[in-house]
């Protein structure tokens, strides 16, 4: 039987109806997107576990491979991965199941990329592809276990906040993840 760790966040969910009016920055040198049209489990689960770690990232990691890899293989389900140099530094996901509204379900960066000026350019990279493929609107969620840059990311590439709700997860102390101490209830 597994045990659990509580852990407190707050949950802000936000919207874009419009695109940005404003010009993309460029992704930096040596930099690209790349869709991972037929992304594996096992890479998912890298890109995943990787970027999530510091950000208690764990619904995904409860998911079983074979729910996890139907989930992959949903042409809806779109998998972008920020290269730099070659080397992973970051994914985006896009949902969707609810078009012309798309979710961006999962965004960050590598923790090496982290903090090189990059995140606001790849943001801008998942909402302008939301665009040109004709949505009529974009959502996203961030949280208070999310690196502290998240929101005010995500207002200055045009998204609105709707609401933020206090939420209480149970996550599986089997994950192994580290619980930052001010989010433990």
């Amino acid at each position: 039987m597994d045990e659990f760790v509580n852990v407190n966040v707050v949950v802000t969910f936000l919207r874009m109806d419009s695109p940005p009016a404003d010009r993309a920055p460029a992704l930096p040198v040596g930099a690209e997107v790349r869709h991972a049209s037929k992304c594996s489990v096992g890479f998912y689960r890298y890109l995943y576990n990787t970027v999530g770690d510091r950000y208690v990232w764990w619904l995904r990691r409860t998911m079983p491979d074979r729910q996890l890899a139907t989930l992959l293989s949903d042409r809806r389900i779109g998998i972008h991965v920020l290269y730099v140099d070659g080397e992973p530094a970051g994914f985006y996901e896009l949902d969707r199941t609810n078009w012309p509204m798309v979710n961006l379900s999962y965004f960050g960066l590598m923790p090496h990329a982290v903090g090189l000026g990059m995140g606001h350019a790849f943001l801008r990279h998942a909402v302008d592809a939301v665009w040109a493929a004709g949505a009529r609107a974009m959502t996203v969620n961030t949280c208070t276990a999310d690196h502290p840059r998240a929101l005010p990311t995500y207002k200055r590439a045009g998204f609105r906040v709707l609401r933020a709700v206090p939420e209480l997860w149970e996550i599986p102390t089997s994950l192994g993840l580290v619980i930052p101490p001010q989010l433990l209830a």
